[in-house]
């Protein structure tokens, strides 16, 4: 039934994770630059890695929940490491390329149809470091084995 999703510890508990992990995300930042800045709360990058954090409390959770020997941790275990992959690489790239098009456009000379034209710069913080995907990891293993703990 469609209602048992509200039941699922897997899903309650990697959830709470990832939106553990967006929410301290602003202090953490604060702590970095003295600074409050509450739309990390709605942002992809930052420490920790919210996406690492929800894949990796869903991976754990599969484990201890399901098994670690079932073909669904198995495919879990695999979807973990595209993310990574995926946050640290693919997407840090593109944050890097978007922060160089920005400062070349910010150089152009007045009157450049690229300078005048009405256009966002384009999103630089996209990926993550490979500490703030790790902090992910652990942020979403911490979450989940605490539910663990009390909700077996």
């Amino acid at each position: 039934m469609i209602l048992d999703i509200f039941t699922n510890k897997i899903l309650i508990a990697s959830l709470t994770g990832w939106a553990l992990a967006q929410g301290i995300k602003i202090p953490i930042e604060y702590m970095r630059t003295r600074r409050w800045n509450w739309a990390l709360s709605f942002s992809t990058g930052g420490m920790p890695s919210s996406h690492t954090a929800i894949i990796s409390g869903a991976t754990l959770g599969i484990g201890l929940w399901e098994g670690f020997a079932t073909p669904l941790f198995a495919l879990s275990f695999v979807m973990a490491m595209l993310v990574v992959y995926d946050a640290t690489g693919i997407r840090q790239q593109a944050g890097q390329h978007a922060a160089r098009i920005n400062a070349m456009v910010d150089e152009l000379a007045a009157g450049h149809p690229l300078k005048e034209a009405e256009q966002q710069e384009l999103k630089e913080i996209l990926g993550h470091t490979w500490l703030e995907a790790f902090g992910g990891i652990l942020w979403g293993v911490f979450v989940v084995w605490v539910f663990w703990l009390f909700w077996r």
